[in-house]
């Protein structure tokens, strides 16, 4: 299955009051392949369950990538933000594995 989508970065973090200090995110748009595409529902203390995913994304990298893969904080897949939850860097290819859903700051 083939991956298209953006991927998201901490980029900075800036004062939005004084004192308040929030993460600047970014995105940038990157296509591969979804490697494992795999799901689990856990209950938690909410009413709700959490849908988890166990997939697994490789990217083609560019420079940037492969210089901020530390700052990697999610990934835009099926219009949903998922939290990454593991980078390996493969060269050309970063492989990121994909958790639960994101729901910090966006770009």
């Amino acid at each position: 299955m083939k991956f298209r989508g953006n991927v998201g970065y901490t980029a900075d973090q800036v004062e939005t009051a004084p004192g308040v200090w929030d993460d600047q995110i970014v995105e940038f748009p990157y296509s591969g392949d979804v490697k494992r595409n795999t799901r689990k529902l856990e209950s938690g203390e909410s009413a709700n369950v959490n849908v988890i995913v166990n997939n697994t994304i490789e990217i083609m990298c560019d420079q940037y990538a492969i210089d901020h893969f530390f700052n990697i904080r999610y990934v835009v897949w099926e219009g949903v933000r998922w939290t990454v939850t593991n980078v390996e860097v493969q060269r050309p290819r970063l492989i990121l594995s994909l958790g639960s859903v994101y729901n910090g700051p966006t770009g």
